[in-house]
């Protein structure tokens, strides 16, 4: 029987600690039916987590995360240390001795049961110290990409008498054609493409390291002039402002969303262009994060430049992913006032 893959391991732990998206629950639960390693493994980790059932669950601060992790760290050190005297002081008394072998049988049994549970936990805390290590890193190079983002479009306002990128359509055309490759602009991310075009931007500044989907493949910069649009979905997990339909002058407003993780309501768009879109909001979809960094929360642009990284979907009363009032959405609808930021697709 083939061992469980360390990336196997760790999917069913998060699925066990419910940190996965629904099609990682989806590969968990497949993976728990069809191997009988697995379906142990998540036995013993639903067993080791049980209690946890009966904490009520608060919003823990990143400074207490970031502290704890700290600790586990040096105490996983220590605990390695220890370990390796104790192994070594049981080593040399085999040696000296091996009277009295099968009366200590119990006891050397016991040593090495709590041996294998203290290597069990280490292991189980640096996979846990790893996988927050690793989404605080892809934290942190989306804040880089959305900066990269952020000083091409500032570059190009520069040079175009401080407006916004924007291609030519009426308020009811469509924005949710992403990746469409015909001349009409239906997709709300071709005034990105555009800059990628002009060597605003590069292509790889749009893709998520928390949500990179394993069907990217690098654009070859001689076909970049050959598109309309993105590619596909997999060359851009963000989402941008869709401007208000009164009033728009083209203008950088600095308090205002410009871009943000992929918008949950559009993760999947049909590929049949021809066919009308309709999306009705549930209770889900009205307060799931983003999938980018595993439903955790959404890195923000704003107007000014800053980033930051927001568990909430909320700016103050105001929802960054739907439009107020509103619980259908067929791909053409716009703010109606300039106080409700909407980014998509």
């Amino acid at each position: 029987m083939t061992p469980l893959s360390p990336e196997q391991q760790e999917l069913l732990f998060d699925y066990c600690m419910g940190l996965t998206s629904p099609e990682q629950s989806a590969q968990a639960e497949a993976l728990i039916k069809t191997d009988s390693q697995a379906a142990k493994l998540h036995a013993t980790f639903t067993n080791i987590l049980s209690p946890l059932n009966t904490v009520e669950p608060q919003v823990c601060p990143d400074e207490l995360v970031e502290g704890t992790l700290w600790r586990l760290e040096h105490a996983n050190a220590d605990s390695h240390a220890k370990l390796d005297e104790l192994l070594a002081g049981e080593q040399m008394r085999r040696n000296a001795s091996r009277l009295g072998f099968w009366r200590d049988m119990g006891r050397r049994l016991a040593t090495a049961a709590v041996f294998v549970i203290v290597g069990s936990l280490m292991i189980t805390t640096f996979r846990v110290i790893s996988g927050y290590a690793r989404q605080n890193a892809h934290r942190q190079m989306c804040a880089a990409n959305l900066n990269d983002i952020f000083q091409g479009l500032s570059q190009y306002i520069s040079d175009h008498d401080g407006r916004m990128p924007a291609v030519m359509a009426s308020n009811s055309t469509p924005w949710w054609k992403l990746g469409y490759q015909g001349p009409e602009n239906q997709s709300n991310a071709r005034p990105l493409w555009m800059m990628v075009k002009m060597n605003y931007i590069k292509p790889e500044s749009f893709v998520c390291p928390g949500g990179r989907s394993a069907e990217y493949q690098k654009i070859d910069p001689c076909l970049v002039k050959d598109y309309y649009d993105f590619p596909s979905r997999a060359h851009i997990n963000y989402s941008f402002q869709i401007q208000c339909s009164q009033g728009v002058d083209g203008r950088l407003r600095c308090r205002k969303i410009l871009m943000a993780d992929v918008n949950p309501i559009f993760e999947t768009l049909p590929a049949d262009y021809s066919r009308p879109l309709h999306i009705n909001l549930d209770e889900d979809l009205l307060k799931v994060n983003s999938i980018n960094h595993r439903r955790r929360g959404q890195s923000l642009l704003y107007g000014d430049g800053h980033v930051a990284f927001s568990k909430t979907r909320l700016i103050g009363v105001d929802d960054i992913y739907t439009l107020r009032d509103r619980r259908v959405y067929e791909g053409c609808e716009r703010p109606d006032s300039t106080d409700d930021t909407f980014v998509a697709p």
